[in-house]
C-alpha cells in the first residue's frame, strides 16, 4: 500500500538549491517529503526527467476586475494556472467597487471563490474619508495586506491617500502585524510633469515617461518608507522601475526597518527606447517602463538580493484602451500571468543567475510578505503541494494561441522563451497539463494569514 497520493520527480528547485535527481511526495494536498534518488511508491506518479520542478508562483499584484465586464477571476486564474501561478493576490481597486470595508472584503471573497481556478488572497484599501477605522474589520475578514496610492488615478476607484492618513493607517496595520503596500508616484510632481508634456505637444511614446519623471517615483518612495519607519509598520513599494529605488529600500532595511520592494516583470524585460517605442500604448504602465540602463540596474539589484518579489501587475484592458496614438490617453497596465514564470526564467538564464532566484522571488518571499508562509511558498514538508514543472522548450510567445487569456494582445508577444510550463499542480491536483487548464471555476480556495496575526514585523528577506 502506498504512503503517498502523488510523487513528482525531476530537478527539484528550492529557494536554496537544486536537487538534480529529486522528488516531491504529496499526501492530502501537502508536501510530505522532498528527497533525492529513488522516489517512494505513490498512487500517482509523474516523472519529468530533466525538467525543473518549482514551487507554484504567488503573484503579488493582480487586477482581475479593473474593467467592468472584462476579465474577472474566471479568466485571470485560467491564465495563472497555465503559467504556473498557483496563488494570486488580487488588488482592491475593482471597477465600481472599492474594497474598503470588512463587508466588502467578505463580498469579494464570496464572488471570487465562485470563479477562481487557483488559490487567492486579497489586498484591501480605504476610502480616504474613512481613514483607518475599517482596517480591523478588514483584517478580521481575511485581508492579507493593504494597498494605498500616493497618486490619484481616480478619486473613487483609485484614490490618493494623503501622508497624515497614510501614517494613521500604517500605525493600525503595524499593530496587527501586516504589511502596507503603496503605489509610489508623487501626485504634485506627476501633475506638473503632465502639464508640461501637454504644453510641449509631444504625444508619441515618449510622452508617458516624460510625464512621470524618475524623481516623482523616488520622492514618493522616501515618503512611504519614512512613514513606515515612524509608524512601526512593514512598508512595501509595489512596483519600482528605478535602480535608485532599490538603493532607498536597502538603506532603510540597513537601519533595521522592515522595508520591501517589488520589481514587476515588465521592468525586468522591456525598455523604453526599444519596446515602448515599438508598442506605444500596449507598453504604457505606471510607473513607466524606463530606459535599458535602468533595466540592467534592476537585474544587478536582483543579483545582489535587493529585490523582494517579482510580480505581473496584471490587468487585461480591452485593446481599444491601449491603442490610442495619443500616449497619454491610453490605460496603464498589461497582462502577464501566463508568462510571469517563463519571463523570469528567461532573464535568469540569459544572465547565468541561479534558478533558485525564481523560487525565492515568486514563492518564498511573497508567502512571507503576505503572511501566508504557514502553508504557501515552498516545496517543503507541510506546505501546500503547489507545483510547477518547467521544461526546456525554446519558443516564441503567442498570447492568442493558447486560449487561456481573455485578451489576445500582450507586450511580450513574439519574445523567445527558453522554458515552457508543462504541468501545474494545486494542492496536489494537476490543474494544467501543458495544453489545457483542467481546473474548473470555483476550485480555488481563499488564503488568509492566521488570525490573529502571530508574527508581527516579519521580514520578507
Amino acid at each position: 500500500m502506498s504512503d503517498f497520493d502523488l510523487v513528482v520527480t525531476g530537478r527539484i528547485v528550492t529557494a536554496e538549491r537544486v536537487i538534480d535527481d529529486g522528488y516531491a511526495a504529496v499526501r492530502d494536498g501537502r508536501v510530505a517529503r522532498v528527497g533525492e534518488g529513488a522516489a517512494p511508491q505513490s498512487k500517482v506518479r509523474y516523472d519529468f526527467g530533466q525538467a525543473y520542478v518549482l514551487p507554484g508562483a504567488i503573484d503579488s499584484q493582480v487586477h482581475s476586475r479593473s474593467q467592468k465586464d472584462q476579465e474577472d477571476f474566471i479568466w485571470s486564474t485560467r491564465a495563472a494556472a497555465a503559467g504556473g501561478v498557483t496563488t494570486i493576490v488580487d488588488m482592491p481597486y475593482d471597477a465600481g467597487f472599492l474594497v474598503c470595508t470588512g463587508e466588502r472584503v467578505k463580498q469579494k471573497i464570496a464572488e471570487a471563490g465562485a470563479q477562481t481556478r487557483v488559490d487567492f488572497a486579497l489586498y484591501a484599501t480605504i476610502d480616504p474619508d474613512d481613514g483607518a477605522r475599517h482596517i480591523p474589520d478588514m483584517i478580521a475578514a481575511g485581508a492579507s495586506a493593504f494597498k494605498f496610492s500616493t497618486f490619484c488615478t481616480d478619486p473613487k476607484r483609485f484614490p490618493r491617500i494623503p501622508p497624515q492618513t497614510l501614517y494613521a493607517c500604517f500605525k493600525e496595520i503595524g499593530a496587527h502585524g501586516l504589511m502596507a503596500g503603496v503605489h509610489n508616484e508623487d501626485d504634485e510632481m506627476v501633475r506638473a510633469a503632465i502639464r508640461a508634456v501637454e504644453e510641449s505637444g509631444i504625444r508619441d511614446y515618449r510622452a508617458h515617461a516624460m510625464s512621470r519623471p524618475p524623481v516623482s517615483e523616488t520622492l514618493a518612495m522616501a515618503e512611504v518608507y519614512e512613514i513606515g519607519a515612524q509608524a512601526g509598520c512593514s512598508s512595501h513599494v509595489v512596483h519600482c522601475s528605478l535602480g535608485r529605488g532599490y538603493d532607498l529600500c536597502k538603506a532603510y532595511r540597513g537601519q533595521g526597518f522592515d522595508t520591501t520592494i517589488e520589481a514587476c516583470i515588465h521592468y525586468l524585460i522591456l525598455d523604453e527606447e526599444n519596446d515602448v517605442k515599438r508598442l506605444g500604448g500596449k507598453a504604457k504602465i505606471n510607473p513607466p517602463i524606463r530606459q535599458r540602463r535602468e533595466v540592467e540596474a534592476l537585474w544587478r539589484h536582483l543579483d545582489a538580493g535587493n529585490v523582494t518579489v517579482v510580480s505581473t501587475d496584471h490587468v487585461s484592458w480591452s485593446e481599444d484602451r491601449k491603442t490610442n496614438p495619443d500616449m497619454l490617453k491610453n490605460s496603464s497596465g498589461v497582462p502577464g500571468l501566463e508568462v510571469l514564470y517563463a519571463l523570469l526564467m528567461k532573464g535568469l538564464t540569459e544572465r547565468k543567475l541561479p534558478v533558485t532566484w525564481a523560487a525565492r522571488l515568486l514563492a518564498a518571499n511573497p508567502a512571507r510578505l503576505f503572511r501566508i508562509d504557514d502553508r504557501k511558498g515552498a516545496l517543503a514538508v507541510d506546505r501546500d503541494a503547489d507545483i510547477l514543472v518547467m521544461a526546456h522548450d525554446p519558443h516564441h510567445y503567442d498570447p492568442a494561441a493558447s486560449g487561456h487569456n481573455f485578451v489576445s494582445w500582450s507586450p511580450y508577444a513574439g519574445i523567445e522563451l527558453p522554458y515552457r510550463p508543462v504541468a501545474t499542480f494545486l494542492r496536489g491536483n494537476m490543474i494544467y497539463d501543458g495544453r489545457a487548464v483542467l481546473a474548473e471555476p470555483g476550485s480555488g480556495a481563499f488564503v488568509r494569514p492566521p488570525f490573529p496575526i502571530a508574527h508581527a514585523q516579519q521580514k520578507a528577506g
